[in-house]
């Protein structure tokens, strides 16, 4: 589909920066009513810029723990460990930002508004991780409504084999996991959405082949946790 600012295919040649660039230029000159291709390609390039920046600090992080526990010097490594921080939480609460002032409002009904929530609730989360007590649990808690929210509504208006909504159900138990400590909750959340979704595969209608094929990838990853996360239960 051609970008509605340049008139012209989107090109992968492009870098993230330069994409996430050009979506926040359509919103200016357009609206922020964004097609298909034009979120998902929001969503990508903030993935691909956060998703660097976590695998960084978690090496570093770790490398801070074990350079710790020898009594060797670690304000090096504290250095760099901070800039990422800071490069990940002004990347975190910029596509936060966008989404409260632009694109939530404007959201339509039903898959739009469940994508923006749900984003929004991953940001919130990845800043959950990082943050001190208070900053942790505050957007531990905007996370948490978030994701309930997007929850709902998907619940009221997405069909369950929907990829959008089980791609929710899967980051939700995540966060039920990861940032709540509560496999119990986690599992739970993971195995309802994935029974409703198996269930609904006979009564689905032929339109839904290439949603089923979306959805298989999303449906292996929340089998996987499930039985993840039953082995802490009983362990």
């Amino acid at each position: 589909m051609p970008c509605k600012f340049c008139s012209k295919p989107y090109s992968s040649a492009g870098s993230t920066l330069d994409v996430v660039k050009q979506i926040k230029s359509i919103v200016d000159h357009f609206g922020p009513q964004l097609s298909t291709e034009e979120r998902s390609l929001l969503s990508i390039a903030y993935k691909n810029i956060t998703n660097t920046l976590r695998n960084s600090w978690r090496i570093v992080d770790t490398l801070h723990k074990v350079q710790s526990t020898r009594k060797g010097p670690v304000h090096l490594i504290q250095r760099q460990r901070q800039r990422i921080e800071t490069e990940l939480i002004g990347v975190c609460k910029d596509i936060i930002r966008l989404l409260d002032r632009e694109l939530l409002p404007a959201a339509s009904e039903g898959e739009e508004t469940v994508f923006y929530s749900k984003l929004k609730g991953d940001y919130c989360r990845y800043l959950a991780e990082l943050g001190q007590k208070r900053e942790r649990d505050r957007y531990a808690e905007l996370s948490l409504k978030a994701y309930r929210s997007a929850y709902k509504h998907a619940l009221a208006t997405l069909h369950p084999l929907h990829p959008t909504r089980l791609g929710l159900a899967l980051n939700f138990s995540v966060f039920y996991h990861d940032i709540k400590q509560s496999p119990e909750r986690a599992c739970h959340l993971a195995k309802s959405a994935f029974d409703d979704a198996v269930l609904s595969v006979n009564a689905s209608d032929p339109g839904m082949d290439q949603t089923l094929r979306d959805s298989m990838a999303i449906l292996q990853l929340l089998k996987d946790d499930i039985i993840l996360w039953s082995g802490e239960m009983k362990d």
